[in-house]
């Protein structure tokens, strides 16, 4: 469900699973409302989204992304080039102009979604400064509950 906050800007309501955050910031989206762009530039996180306006700014992925691209592509690349030397024991030349290109592609490729899943995770689970807004989640997610429940009486 969607209404307008003060400033005229779509806000999601409801709660987002981790692994729904997490998605929506490996894809580049928003992980409130899964429509605006989390990134500025390449890897620049925008200060808000574009459509509900959540802060994004708070994020603090520092190098935890980069750390995890690296463990990931070296785990593909490593055991691929070891069974590339041990099948067909090419020269050292177009081992390096085969593996590198692919090595560099593939840290870039990945490096923007992961930032985008890491930044998703702490705003889900309110790390930093995302304590705030999920906290604001919560009591509108649980306020019609306790409205409700207090007519009931």
């Amino acid at each position: 469900m969607d209404h307008q906050n003060g400033r005229g800007v779509v806000m999601a309501t409801g709660s987002v699973s981790l692994a729904k955050a997490m998605w929506r910031g490996f894809r580049g989206k928003c992980p409130n409302c899964g429509e605006g762009h989390m990134f500025g530039r390449f890897l620049k996180v925008a200060n808000s989204c574009d459509h509900c306006g959540e802060e994004l700014f708070h994020q603090r992925a520092d190098d935890f992304p980069a750390y995890l691209v690296m463990v990931v592509v070296g785990h593909l690349v490593v055991p691929a080039i070891l069974a590339v030397e041990t099948v067909y024991a090419p020269p050292v030349w177009l081992q390096l102009s085969v593996w590198l290109p692919v090595t560099l592609f593939a840290s870039l490729g990945l490096l923007q979604p992961t930032k985008g899943a890491i930044v998703g995770l702490q705003w889900q689970i309110g790390m930093h400064g995302f304590e705030a807004g999920k906290l604001r989640r919560e009591a509108t997610e649980f306020a019609p509950a306790l409205v409700k429940d207090s007519r009931a009486a």
